[in-house]
C-alpha cells in the first residue's frame, strides 16, 4: 500500500499575509474597513459589501467550539492521527474557521467549549489549531 503525506496548504497572493502571520505565530484576519466586518478566508473583497477597503488586524486567538467530531478513523495520511478532532471554531472576532482541537481529551470536548490557537508547524508552514482554554 502506498504511503500519503499530510498535505500543506497552498499558499497563494490572497492567503499569503494570512500564512506568514502562522509562520509569527500570530493569527491574522482580514478586516474591511468599509462596513467593520472581520473577514475569514482570505479574499481580494469583502463579503458583506463588497468593497476592496481591506487591513489585516492581529485576531485575539479566542473562540468557542461552534460543532465538531471524532475521526477515529483516518484517512490516507492522517491514520496516525486517529483519534483527532476536527472543528469548527467561532473567533471573539465574529468568523467561523474550520480547524483541529488539541491537548484535549476526546470525553472533554464539547460544544461551546472555550478556545485558543496554538500552532503547529507542518514542513514550512505552522497551522493554527485550537486547544481548551481556561
Amino acid at each position: 500500500m502506498a504511503s500519503f503525506a499530510k498535505p500543506i496548504p497552498k499558499i497563494d497572493h490572497d492567503s499569503k499575509k494570512f500564512w506568514e502571520g502562522c509562520n509569527e505565530e500570530k493569527l491574522l484576519l482580514q478586516y474591511c474597513n468599509d462596513c467593520n466586518h472581520y473577514i475569514y478566508y482570505p479574499r481580494i473583497v469583502c463579503p458583506h459589501c463588497m468593497s476592496t477597503n481591506i487591513e489585516w488586524k492581529e485576531s485575539s486567538g479566542k473562540g468557542k467550539v461552534y460543532s465538531y467530531t471524532i475521526v477515529r478513523y483516518g484517512p490516507p495520511g492522517f491514520s496516525d492521527d486517529v483519534p483527532y478532532i476536527p472543528a469548527l471554531v467561532d473567533l471573539d472576532e465574529g468568523v467561523r474557521m474550520i480547524t483541529n482541537i488539541v491537548q484535549c481529551d476526546l470525553e472533554d470536548i464539547t460544544c461551546d467549549m472555550p478556545v485558543e490557537v496554538v500552532f503547529e508547524q507542518r514542513d514550512s508552514v505552522k497551522l493554527p489549531l485550537f486547544k481548551p482554554s481556561n
